[in-house]
């Protein structure tokens, strides 16, 4: 997911968006700690994707 794409949506989107990937992030965990996640590096685009998110939901507030 780029920030490109996510200039363009409302914020309500966005919130959306942003509790989506949350709950992703939640279950990416607990996969890693029950030893049935095969790639960890989807918790770092995870957490950038969420980073990205709440860099446009600033953006359209300010």
């Amino acid at each position: 997911m780029k920030f490109i794409d996510l200039k363009d949506k409302d914020l309500a989107e966005l919130h959306k968006i942003l509790k989506d990937k949350k709950s992703e992030l939640f279950e990416l965990r607990l996969k890693l700690k029950t030893m049935q996640l095969t790639n960890p590096s989807q918790i770092a685009m995870v957490r950038k994707d969420i980073a990205r998110i709440n860099t446009a939901i600033s953006a359209k507030k300010g």
